[in-house]
């Protein structure tokens, strides 16, 4: 495959990555939003028994619950916030938001951070630019080197 043939087949998968995050950011979302649900209706559903300290003990835990939840579903909409900035028709010569690099131990989209992507039979990394290989790359080009985990590391690609 030449260059030029190959860079539109990796503008599309630019497109799934980005879909597939935008996927993910609503499943959490939803998943989030059904527990503070449930949070609630136990809430509401628990009622004064004789054992108070137990009661106080159940509508803590619950308010606990739903705290967590409450930061969860603001971590995802921060998410959202950061997936908001990417246009996946853009390139760049310098690795920034919204890139793909390859380098000799995988392929990264820079974005939100949700781990392996498998789109059409090959795996890429969902990273965000606060990890630290994100961290590492931001602002390199094509050719430049990286010092991860102990190894020089070059980035053959960047779309």
């Amino acid at each position: 495959m030449t260059a030029n043939s190959f860079y539109p087949f990796m503008n599309t998968i630019k497109h799934q990555l980005h879909q597939f995050c935008k996927q993910y950011i609503q499943e959490r979302a939803a998943t989030i939003a059904q527990t503070i649900r449930s949070c609630k209706n136990d809430l509401n559903s628990e009622t004064k028994s004789s054992a108070g300290d137990k009661h106080e003990t159940g509508r803590a835990m619950i308010q606990l619950e739903m705290e967590k939840a409450g930061q969860q579903l603001a971590s995802v909409q921060q998410m959202n916030t950061v997936l908001a900035k990417i246009n996946p028709e853009n390139s760049s010569s310098l690795v920034c938001l919204g890139s793909l690099v390859r380098l000799e131990m995988g392929t990264y989209y820079i974005g939100i951070a949700v781990g392996i992507i498998s789109i059409e039979g090959s795996n890429y990394f969902g990273i965000s630019t606060h990890s630290p290989i994100g961290k590492l790359l931001l602002g390199k080009k094509l050719g430049d080197t990286i010092q991860f985990q102990g190894k020089q590391i070059a980035i053959k690609e960047l779309f």
